[in-house]
């Protein structure tokens, strides 16, 4: 059975990504880049559920409302399956740091300054179409 590994692309109004700067330990996946909040799901958890739960954990933070992004295979661990969702940040809660050397939103302009693995940026850009169509189709 393949390890299930879960992120949240957490987006302001603004655009901006809620990015955790992981810790630089030997064996740590992505060490010491920026990645958007997650991490695996305990046996027999529900996607759904693990993404709230590894995003409470390392933010402090409980999302209202999750939508599922995207699933894809792990291109270096081919016994991971990867499943990313993507929430409005409700600019109530606040977040923290739990996990990690530190967290904040970063806008997209401002994303190519942040070492980041390069298919995070293409998911927060399908995050953002879908914040976008998901917007324009609640007006109508």
């Amino acid at each position: 059975m393949k390890r299930r590994v879960v992120g949240v692309v957490l987006l302001r109004p603004d655009g901006a990504a809620l990015l955790q700067h992981r810790d630089d330990k030997p064996g740590l996946r992505h060490g010491g880049v920026w990645v958007m909040p997650g991490g695996h799901c305990d046996p027999g958890e529900p996607l759904d559920a693990g993404a709230r739960r590894e995003l409470r954990e390392e933010t402090d933070y409980d999302c209202d409302e999750l939508h599922w992004l995207s699933s894809f295979a792990d291109d270096e661990d081919p016994d991971c399956l990867c499943t990313m969702f993507w929430g409005r940040y409700d600019g109530r809660q606040p977040v923290q740091c739990r996990e990690g050397q530190a967290l904040q939103f970063v806008t997209r302009e401002q994303a190519a300054s942040y070492p980041m693995p390069a298919y995070l940026v293409d998911l927060w850009d399908m995050a953002l179409a879908a914040a976008m169509k998901t917007t324009s189709s609640s007006t109508k």
